[in-house]
């Protein structure tokens, strides 16, 4: 069985982000870039069911410019075994990624495509759902345990009161949670070696696939500066002050 994994590149979790000078989004210049963190979390999952004899390849496949290519080379360094770039310019909304995804996952045969839950930039979390209505195959998401007993897939997935098991067959789609597993660090040697690895590229148009933007941002602003805190002598003050500023208690 093949795996096709979806990845893609934001700036670093750790980086300062900054509203750009027009107000349409956020200044990525000087910016440290990185595999978003859930989609690298997927990639350890794939993996781990490759090396448990699940899975006979995993594939990893970015969508965007050129530059998404070093998400798939930090893939690469982790273990992937193919790496597929679909070139298209400017910002791709989810559902045009959904039906990228979809068509590479009909081409490549794909048994299981597991991405991030969310990505960092955009917190959106749509890409998964709307692959797996396009595709019109089953869905487990916000996953925290993966395991595949011949043809069927078993998924706990994190909910509000709990975890939930599915079972489910496959070709499916799951989304990766947070507490799914801990990526990997990838060797010296496997950095390498992938900065040497050869990647499939192809075009939107290849695939016939329109990704104009279906939404425009109006207005893009930091959060408020918080107040600074205030200290009260005495529970007596501070019931007084709550009161004052909310009109209640």
């Amino acid at each position: 069985m093949r795996i096709l994994v979806a990845v893609k590149r934001v700036a670093d979790f750790n980086a300062r982000i900054r509203v750009n000078a027009e107000g349409t989004g956020v200044d990525l210049s000087n910016v440290k870039m990185a595999m978003n963190p859930f989609d690298e979390i997927a990639v350890e999952a794939a993996l781990r069911l490759r090396e448990a004899g699940a899975a006979s390849e995993v594939v990893v496949v970015s969508v965007g410019e050129a530059s998404v290519s070093e998400a798939v080379r930090a893939a690469f360094a982790m273990g992937a075994d193919r790496g597929i770039v679909v070139r298209a310019d400017g910002r791709v909304e989810p559902l045009a990624v959904a039906k990228i995804l979809a068509a590479i996952a009909k081409r490549e045969e794909a048994g299981l495509v597991i991405l991030g839950k969310q990505a960092i930039d955009d917190d959106a979390n749509q890409t998964g759902q709307m692959l797996a209505a396009l595709a019109g195959w089953p869905i487990a998401t916000f996953a925290s345990e993966i395991t595949i007993d011949g043809a069927a897939l078993t998924v706990t997935r994190e909910i509000d009161g709990g975890h939930e098991t599915l079972r489910m067959a496959m070709p499916a789609v799951v989304t990766a949670d947070l507490r799914l597993n801990q990526p990997r660090y990838a060797s010296l040697p496997n950095i390498m070696k992938a900065k040497k690895k050869p990647i499939d590229e192809m075009t939107v148009g290849d695939l016939g696939i329109d990704t104009a933007p279906r939404l425009r941002v109006l207005k893009v602003a930091p959060p408020a500066d918080r107040k600074a805190g205030v200290k009260v002598s005495s529970a007596t003050e501070l019931v007084e002050r709550l009161r004052a500023e909310t009109g209640v208690l």
